[in-house]
């Protein structure tokens, strides 16, 4: 009996912790099945650290790291209804109480803004959303543990270095040349 009663419990507990509310996450293994989206997952690894001498800083930065995803739509011109909508569709996720904007920048046409989800110091994600008229938009989530705006920064600076593994960037490269 008391087996039951512990199973109906474990049940219990999966199905209260599933939710069918809209996500950012969501959203991106929704559209990454889309003909119009690229989506590419880079694991932290995509910057080849073995050639480079890393500051504690970056050594920190490459820790909190857990991974990045990438979310690209590719206007097409004879549907800028598809734009506008996907395009609300993502403002609609990141007005989510959970994302703070840090900043933005631009119009209504072009622009970008940046999110971030959690505490100054212990932020748990960061999203860029880039977005022109023309070209289609891209959305990037950074995905760690305790970051905060110093390990951007630092990652930042650790891509302009160099030593990127680009194998993890080949779908995006595809698309820009299509």
């Amino acid at each position: 009996m008391k087996k039951i009663f512990f199973t109906a419990g474990i049940l219990l507990l999966l199905l209260a912790s599933c939710t069918n509310e809209p996500s950012l996450q969501k959203y991106f293994v929704e559209k990454s099945k889309t003909k119009n989206f690229v989506a590419l997952d880079i694991a932290p690894n995509f910057v080849n650290t073995d050639s480079l001498t890393l500051t504690d800083g970056e050594k920190e930065a490459l820790q909190s790291l857990e991974k990045l995803n990438i979310l690209i739509f590719k206007t097409d011109s004879l549907d800028n209804g598809m734009y506008a909508t996907e395009r609300s569709n993502i403002n609609t996720l990141l007005k989510d109480e959970r994302y703070e904007q840090l900043m933005r920048f631009g119009s209504n046409k072009d622009g970008v803004a940046i999110y971030a989800v959690g505490e100054d110091d212990a932020i748990d994600e960061f999203v860029l959303f880039a977005h022109q008229q023309n070209n289609g938009f891209g959305v990037v989530r950074l995905l760690g543990d305790d970051m905060d705006i110093g390990n951007v920064m630092d990652m930042v600076m650790l891509i302009q270095k160099g030593n990127l593994n680009l194998d993890q960037l080949k779908p995006l490269q595809t698309m820009i040349k299509k």
